[in-house]
């Protein structure tokens, strides 16, 4: 073959019966696992389905509003500090005047944040009063948007020296808005419609976890069996219609539903083992007294499946995707090196994620991260401390979860695509040979050794690959031809 002979890119050949045999056999043992897995999933998801009642449950709601009392919005026009205790005086109009923060009479002489707002209702603008904490912390400006408690129509509230516009929160729709659109944008043009694909599994996620497990959580269900089952149809739901059906999708909804086993047993023990009880939260504490069906240790159980299920997805993937470029790339290679060289990959990906999460629960955890700082406990002391153990816990249950699902994964994709993968010189290379061609009629190596684990191939009288075995021996018979 000379070295100015062209080539034509190499097309996809029909498999042989064989292939085609193997791959059908392959495919119908996936199915064999995973449709009953599936259906005992969906099955145990319609018996364990909330009724939605909240009957029992009491819980004052803090945006719920007295009569006569309305939450109104609007813009920052100018922002004034004064005094506190120069509140309205009876018989003026509301909002003219100063007054001290709800409920409460300020120190003589003490100093108030007010802000002039003009309302998006229309009408003249108001004095808001502005929370001491927020305007020690962020502080508020001209042009901010806020929501504030309009209480001018109160009987008697101007006579009480209260005030009578209250900042409750800012409005941040705007900007929570271009974020998600930029997001979107940013994920289906790179990703096109695949990414679009998983928007949308994203959603139907969330769908699963407000419509199942949350009211789930709040009627008593199981924990451990309402996040195993919860988790796997969103699993399930996520890959599939993200990556479609295919045996490399089939191959790492596998690894996921291990690493989910296995990060939901260790959750399980590490909830009891290590009295994970939400002692000091206030929002455990908050729903300890509204029901006696919640529990705060099955809450925390829960949502240590729940916040792994992410990296976990990337993670088998990834992995099952890696595995079949690399057969692709070496149709030849053994089961034992394509393994060995999945795992090169695995164990970069393993390194990366775990700092991944570590950091993800640490930026979460900032605020009780720098408090239990400033208490100058003992390290040790405070990584076990009710603070901060839930977070350790959390990170060590979701890393080990992971970890395992990696080298499980890679054995099935390669298990499942020495089956379903493409033959050499049944189905064809994948690459144009003629790039490859060297002057000897010798194909270059298709990727480095420490890859693939394959040395240079020759083209037969045929037109087949023919593997020279990677020895020295090979190598020096190879040289001499």
């Amino acid at each position: 073959m000379g070295a100015g002979h062209s080539h034509a890119p190499t097309e996809h050949a029909e498999p042989t019966p064989q292939a085609r045999a193997a791959r059908k056999k392959a495919n119908w043992i996936l199915a064999a696992v995973l449709v009953p897995l599936a259906l005992l999933t969906l099955a145990a998801m319609v018996m364990m389905w909330p009724s939605g009642s909240k009957e029992g449950i009491t819980l004052a709601s803090p945006y719920a509003a007295a009569p006569g009392v309305t939450f109104d919005t609007g813009k920052i026009q100018r922002v004034v500090a004064g005094s506190c205790t120069d509140g309205p005086q009876p018989g003026s109009q509301p909002g003219s005047g100063q007054g001290a923060p709800e409920g409460q009479s300020a120190p003589q002489g003490s100093q108030c944040t007010f802000a002039y707002t003009q309302p998006d209702k229309g009408g003249n603008p108001v004095k808001v009063v502005i929370n001491p904490d927020v305007a020690k912390s962020h502080g508020v400006k001209p042009g901010d948007n806020i929501r504030y408690l309009n209480l001018s129509a109160v009987q008697g509230a101007s006579a009480q020296g209260s005030p009578a516009y209250v900042f409750v929160d800012f409005v941040r729709t705007l900007p929570i808005i271009f974020l998600a659109v930029l997001y979107a944008v940013v994920v289906i043009a790179v990703a096109r419609w695949r990414g679009l694909r998983a928007l949308i599994g994203l959603l139907g996620a969330y769908a699963v976890l407000v419509s199942f497990m949350l009211p789930g959580l709040v009627e008593g269900k199981p924990p451990l069996l309402l996040a195993l089952v919860g988790s796997t149809v969103i699993m399930i739901g996520v890959l599939y219609f993200a990556h479609g059906f295919s045996a490399r999708t089939s191959t790492a909804l596998l690894g996921t539903m291990f690493g989910l086993g296995i990060t939901s047993l260790l959750a399980a023990w590490a909830t009891d083992a290590a009295n994970l009880a939400g002692v000091g939260s206030h929002d455990a504490a908050t729903l300890t007294n509204i029901s006696d069906h919640i529990s705060i240790s099955g809450i925390i159980l829960c949502g240590l499946i729940i916040s792994g299920l992410g990296v976990l997805n990337d993670v088998t993937i990834t992995q099952s995707s890696a595995v079949w470029e690399l057969w692709e790339l070496a149709p030849e290679t053994s089961a034992r090196k394509l393994f060995t060289s999945a795992m090169r990959i695995g164990r970069d990906h393993i390194a990366s994620t775990v700092y991944t999460i570590a950091f993800a629960y640490a930026g979460a955890a900032l605020p009780v991260l720098i408090i239990v700082m400033l208490y100058e406990r003992p390290l040790g002391d405070a990584l076990t401390s009710a603070e901060l153990s839930e977070e350790v816990i959390r990170t060590l249950v979701g890393s080990i979860g992971l970890v395992l699902a990696i080298p499980v994964t890679t054995l099935i994709a390669v298990l499942v695509v020495k089956a379903t993968g493409i033959k050499a010189g049944t189905v064809g290379a994948r690459i144009n040979t003629a790039d490859r061609i060297g002057a000897a009629g010798r194909v270059a190596p298709q990727a480095p050794d420490d890859a693939v684990g394959v040395t240079d191939r020759e083209v037969g009288p045929v037109g087949e690959f023919e593997t020279v075995p990677e020895t020295r021996r090979g190598r020096r018979a190879a040289a001499r031809d």
